[in-house]
């Protein structure tokens, strides 16, 4: 996915830009950068972060870095961010999100006799891509309006002038923005979680399609927000970091309401309850809670070499991930009778792993069960899940099974509790070897995050979006 800080103040900032950066290091394992603009200009600083930590790569250059003004990124797609020359004046841009009509766009301006300097394989920077839109206007506001029009997808983006510091959220607020107060200092943030151990507390949460514009002494509304928002559910089911807040609501509380509802419609006899690490022990703990059955540790994480295992870009990395990752206390699973929660099963290739881990250390009985709804649809709108085609999919594979396709009836899978739904959910089951596995219903997941279902994106579980 990816995630952006930007912070103007009226002293130096670099300390508070990195640090609020690392940040959203959860969010992405790809690239990372770092702009700021000073006396003498704008710097920049860009690492691949895929095989180290952001800190480890950026920690060497901060001695050559200085401004009161500067942003940073988490970059899953394009090297970012680009400092650009342009009517409008010299800026330095970031941007998270996907533009699913680049190819479009791409078109146009070649068509315009313009041209990229930055590309990303055969095609346009994302992120140069939205400065192109942006400089086809006479000023800032105006092109900003016109990328997130223009844009099919989501892009939310952090733009960086000599005056101050731009925030834009995209139309349709699928990726959050907010602004947080610092003493004679304000940022935005992706996530709050950047905000707390820097002195920065929450003063603002950019709505859908909103633009403010930022300097060292406050922040002013320059588009007010739409009416319209899709912000994905999934920021609170997995990829969101526990301490932060979406449209105020909390990552933590929300993962501990989705294991209470899980636990409200179960009664399976087990001995204790696991969360697979790391986002299934906030659901976890909401079920063992509810059941007050004892809550342990069966798989105990290595945190200190091994990243989340979405993030590596290809599935032979992503598998080696997942099976290093977690190691079994046998001590605890021997002769046992467990319970699992999870935030979500995409593909299962490495839950299976998990659970024959489970058995092959004594484990008599393993059930799972899953925070949200089977993934039936791959995401079309921001950068998660990208590399991962329908077919890959564990929902789809079981449809398949099913019906002989793996596209017919997909509403009717989608629906808890039908005759379809709870053939796939049992197909998944025996090829996890599991003895039982049930599902989040997306109304619980609905009323767990607490926003109507109509501001909630849900379609990799529904199919239902708008853009």
């Amino acid at each position: 996915m990816g995630g952006v800080f930007g912070v103007v103040s009226k002293k130096d900032c670099v300390q508070e830009v990195f640090y609020g950066t690392d940040y959203h290091s959860h969010l992405g394992t790809r690239r990372g950068g770092l702009s700021f603009h000073n006396d003498e200009g704008f710097t920049r600083s860009i690492h691949n972060i895929e095989n180290d930590y952001f800190r480890s790569k950026f920690e060497p250059d901060l001695k050559k870095l200085h401004g009161s003004k500067g942003i940073g990124v988490i970059s899953d797609t394009d090297s970012q961010p680009l400092i650009i020359a342009s009517h409008l004046g010299t800026f330095a841009i970031v941007t998270v999100g996907r533009i699913n009509n680049i190819d479009a766009l791409r078109e146009r301006a070649l068509k315009k006799k313009l041209h990229f300097a930055e590309n990303s394989g055969t095609g346009a920077s994302p992120t140069e891509m939205v400065a192109m839109l942006i400089c086809e206007e006479n000023s800032f506001e105006k092109g900003i309006e016109k990328a997130l029009e223009w844009i099919e997808g989501s892009c939310s983006l952090l733009l960086l002038t000599e005056k101050g510091l731009f925030a834009a959220r995209d139309r349709l607020g699928r990726t959050p923005l907010v602004i947080g107060k610092g003493e004679d200092a304000y940022a935005v943030t992706s996530e709050t979680c950047a905000f707390p151990n820097l002195g920065f507390e929450v003063d603002h949460f950019l709505g859908p399609g909103e633009i403010t514009f930022l300097d060292a002494e406050g922040w002013e509304q320059l588009r007010a927000a739409g009416d319209r928002m899709q912000i994905c559910t999934f920021l609170w089911v997995y990829y969101g970091y526990p301490a932060s807040d979406y449209e105020g609501i909390n990552v933590e509380s929300v993962r501990n309401r989705c294991g209470a509802a899980l636990a409200r419609q179960d009664d399976v006899s087990i001995d204790f309850v696991g969360g697979i690490p790391d986002s299934g022990i906030g659901h976890a703990l909401g079920y063992t809670n509810q059941r007050k059955i004892p809550y342990l540790r069966p798989f105990v994480k290595y945190t200190p070499t091994w990243p989340r295992s979405f993030m590596p870009q290809f599935q032979q990395q992503r598998n080696l991930v997942a099976k290093m990752k977690l190691i079994p206390v046998k001590a605890l699973i021997e002769g046992k009778r467990l319970l699992f929660c999870e935030d979500s099963i995409v593909r299962g290739t490495q839950l299976q792993d998990n659970v024959q881990n489970l058995y092959d250390c004594g484990a008599l009985e393993v059930h799972m069960r899953v925070a949200c709804p089977t993934l039936i649809h791959p995401c079309e709108f921001i950068n998660f899940s990208t590399s991962r085609s329908t077919l890959d999919l564990a929902g789809r594979k079981a449809i398949k099974e099913v019906e002989g396709e793996e596209d017919r009836n997909l509403n009717l899978y989608a629906q808890a509790g039908s005759e379809q739904n709870l053939a796939m959910v049992d197909r998944i089951r025996l090829r996890l070897r599991l003895t039982s596995l049930k599902y989040q219903r997306l109304e619980d997941l609905v009323d767990a995050v607490g926003l109507p279902k109509e501001k909630l994106c849900t379609h990799c579980w529904d199919g239902s979006s708008y853009s």
